[in-house]
């Protein structure tokens, strides 16, 4: 890769905004080094209750005790840090609310833990709305909506990616904060019922919110056969769309994930498997889901050339990367 793109790419905090690989493999931590990234927010939950969440989180204190490749971060001066001595900043964050099961008041036990994203729905219906995949999407419960509040009070950023369209815009329209979609494409660029609507899109930037553009193969035109040139494609079209202050970047990268993983994610409720949304002849482990060109973190930096080649200049390439990221947590994780 040309000098100048990698001098970008060294100088740059670069922010995956969703990771769920499989975090007790060493080789998953390597290459997040060997690329050179910043800061991931990283899943800790989908289906997981209560007593299992706080299982993997006491898991992630004993590697924030155990590695010395990452840090956790709860503001955005951990991040610097991160930057700073050369390691990965571990953003705990829930793709469901189903963690805090039907008390409100665990919303304030996860942040003091360090959750600082949480995902409102994942798929399908829960107690505070309706998932992508759901029949039936009736918007925010009413307890969804104190959920919302209760986020925006505490200062965890609202997560949108794979919630209902009517619960989606629920989220935003009732949001004080800028919510974020961390990983998700336009619907009309890919075809995907977890891919966005242009009206939720438009109202999530003009109230300052942020989208991560999405890699995963699933949810761009060319699917498994995408390369790192169609990925810059589906930032240009969101960057049209709602303008480059509000475009950022979340892989939804599942490196090193066992089947299990994968019928777990795909199963209803996290428990029927094959469930109405899934194929269960898809052989997940022998498919590569992210593009030829940046297939895992450790060749990351391949995006900030095909960034530069497309024309965009080095503080556009620098707030894609992650500054974009970086305002939104500052603004939202300093209430």
């Amino acid at each position: 890769m040309s000098s100048e793109a990698r001098k970008i790419y060294d100088e740059a905090i670069v922010i995956d905004g969703l990771n769920v690989s499989n975090w007790e493999s060493d080789a998953v931590f390597e290459r997040l080094r060997t690329g050179n990234i910043t800061a991931i927010n990283a899943t800790v939950a989908t289906w997981e209750n209560f007593v299992q969440t706080m299982a993997h989180l006491a898991a992630w204190m004993r590697r924030f005790r155990e590695r010395h490749d990452i840090v956790q971060v709860k503001e955005t001066a951990d991040i610097h840090a991160a930057k700073k001595l050369g390691k990965t900043g571990i953003i705990l964050s829930f793709q469901n609310a189903s963690p805090i099961e039907n008390e409100l008041d665990r919303l304030g036990l996860f942040l003091a833990l360090g959750v600082r994203v949480i995902q409102l729905t994942y798929h399908e219906t829960n107690l505070l709305g309706s998932g992508c995949w759901e029949r039936n999407d009736c918007g925010l419960s009413n307890f969804g909506v104190d959920a919302v509040r209760e986020m925006n009070r505490l200062g965890i950023v609202i997560d949108l990616s794979h919630v209902g369209p009517k619960t989606t815009m629920d989220a935003i329209e009732m949001s004080e904060q800028p919510v974020a979609i961390t990983h998700a494409n336009a619907r009309s660029f890919c075809g995907h019922p977890r891919n966005k609507e242009e009206e939720a899109l438009k109202l999530l930037a003009e109230k300052g919110g942020v989208v991560g553009v999405t890699s995963f193969a699933n949810f761009l035109p060319k699917g498994f056969d995408s390369t790192v040139e169609d990925f810059v494609d589906a930032i240009d079209d969101m960057v049209e769309r709602i303008g480059l202050d509000h475009v950022a970047i979340g892989t939804d990268s599942t490196h090193d994930q066992p089947l299990e993983f994968w019928h777990y994610i795909a199963s209803q409720q996290g428990t029927k498997f094959p469930s109405t949304f899934a194929d269960g002849s898809v052989p997940y482990t022998e498919l590569s889901f992210q593009p030829k060109g940046i297939d895992s973190p450790a060749e990351f930096p391949n995006l900030a050339e095909a960034l530069a080649n497309r024309g965009y200049r080095a503080e556009e390439i620098t707030k894609l990367l992650g500054g974009n990221w970086m305002s939104l947590f500052e603004r939202v994780w300093s209430v």
